[in-house]
């Protein structure tokens, strides 16, 4: 990832308490070429992402395709799944997207817009909006509607 990049999720992730810490685990991409068997590639990557997945994680993974919400939203559920005491993993798919597999594991889609994003902007996009409905949770100022 660019420097850049991680600065930016480094500085979301230091900010947000022990009990809402971000743990990053990155899973090389499959090596691709123009002849490269795609459902393969996504099958290793899946197995690689599954390998990481408790069966009693919560598993949201970011997809165009899933709900849109609010960061509001977002910070009711991050409550709730927190008092819950429910261990969340965020994952964000490759260059192709996720395997079904991964999707049909999930618990919940979310979109974080009908726009698309390179997949270093959506790593800071998602720690930021973390850290954001943490500060809401918490009353901080940071969110301002």
């Amino acid at each position: 990832m660019p420097v850049w990049v991680n600065e930016a999720y480094a500085e979301y992730a230091k900010r947000l308490p022990k009990d809402y810490a971000l743990h990053l685990i990155e899973i090389p991409a499959q090596k691709r070429s123009n002849n490269a068997d795609t459902d393969a590639i996504l099958k290793k990557e899946a197995q690689a992402i599954m390998d990481h997945i408790d069966p009693s994680d919560l598993v949201i993974t970011l997809d165009v395709k899933g709900q849109n919400w609010s960061t509001e939203q977002l910070a009711q559920k991050l409550q709730g799944w927190h008092d819950q005491s429910q261990s969340m993993v965020f994952i964000i798919g490759g260059p192709e997207g996720l395997a079904e597999s991964c999707s049909n594991r999930a618990n919940h889609r979310w979109s974080l817009s009908n726009l698309t994003f390179p997949h270093p902007l959506v790593r800071v996009i998602l720690a930021e909006q973390i850290y954001r409905a943490w500060s809401i949770i918490q009353k901080h100022p940071y969110h301002r509607a």
